[in-house]
């Protein structure tokens, strides 16, 4: 059987990008049990709720939901356990700083296969605040409208 190549989405964090400014983004390998791989082939995964804590030189990624392996046995998985991220040490190292002094957080934006191995890309995170959220808004469909005026343009059509 051929190795599998490229990358497979598995799940992304769409809210994180809408909730939150984001800084540095990192890929970290997973440490996970058999049935959550099996799991995760099947396309079943939610970052919604997740974040990364870093604790005593560690990553761990919690409150992510890989739901049971529906043919597993009593070798099954929680669903939601703290699970440890593989980083180089200097990466968290790197990434610990930054959290304590500047007040950032770690969000999970996508959960992905690269070449048959578990990984996802965590990003360090600020905050937006509302009015952030609506000019974020307000942006997009001015830039859509821009786009649609231009299409119509081109055709020659009027508005």
């Amino acid at each position: 059987m051929p190795k599998e190549q490229g990358r497979k989405m598995i799940a992304q964090n769409k809210k994180a990008r809408h909730d939150y400014h984001l800084e540095d983004t990192y890929e970290a390998g997973l440490v996970l049990q058999g049935t959550e791989v099996k799991s995760l082939r099947e396309g079943r995964a939610s970052l919604v709720d997740g974040f990364v804590d870093i604790d005593g030189g560690e990553a761990w990624l919690h409150a992510v939901y890989i739901p049971e392996y529906l043919n597993g046995s009593w070798t099954n998985h929680a669903a939601r356990r703290k699970r440890k991220l593989l980083l180089h040490r200097a990466e968290i190292e790197k990434i610990e700083r930054r959290v304590s002094e500047r007040g950032l957080t770690i969000v999970p934006l996508a959960l992905y296969f690269n070449d048959g191995r578990a990984k996802i890309e965590i990003a360090l995170a600020k905050g937006k605040k509302s009015w952030d959220k609506r000019q974020a808004i307000a942006e997009r469909t001015a830039d859509r409208e821009k786009e649609q005026a231009l299409g119509r343009h081109l055709k020659g059509m009027q508005d």
